[in-house]
């Protein structure tokens, strides 16, 4: 996975809009050893709800994946407005990485899984702050196929009111 279009992303990212310019996000290449602590983490949870043989599964499939990135806010607890403002901002910096890098051909898959709650994911991946939220956990890699856009129901998404 080549750094520079992860780089490039996360930098096209943080031009998404963000209430007083407060640049809430933070993303996190992870690296070999937190990439491990963190495919073991969610190994042993899927374990643990789901048993062995799903376990050994989900590790074949974590492990191929090419590159993980953390996705992450800032906490502001004193402030739940603040902190709402910050976790729309980052969530659209999200979007925003997820297309940069499909521009240079890498697909990616945003999870909100178990190991995205667990306690230990911030210390799993190396964040200086416990003052964060994770948006999500991206698995990026280059597809052996594209696959069809799932059907979506369409809605009345615009009106006007008098």
């Amino acid at each position: 996975m080549p750094e520079a279009a992860v780089r490039r992303a996360a930098h096209l990212a943080t031009c998404a809009p963000n209430h007083k310019l407060t640049e809430p996000w933070t993303f996190v290449l992870l690296g070999p050893q937190r990439r491990q602590a963190v495919i073991d983490r969610a190994v042993e949870l899927f374990r643990e709800k789901l048993g062995d043989e799903a376990a050994a599964k989900r590790r074949v499939a974590w492990e191929a994946v090419p590159a993980y990135v953390a996705v992450l806010s800032r906490r502001t607890p004193s402030d739940p407005l603040r902190e709402r403002e910050d976790y729309a901002a980052v969530s659209a910096a999200a979007y925003a990485f997820a297309l940069a890098l499909w521009e240079d051909g890498i697909g990616t898959k945003w999870t909100t899984g178990p190991v995205t709650r667990d306690d230990a994911f911030l210390c799993l991946i190396g964040s200086e702050s416990a003052d964060a939220l994770v948006v999500g956990l991206f698995m990026l890699g280059y597809p052996a196929e594209v696959p069809s856009a799932p059907p979506r129901t369409r809605a009345d998404v615009f009106r006007m009111t008098e």
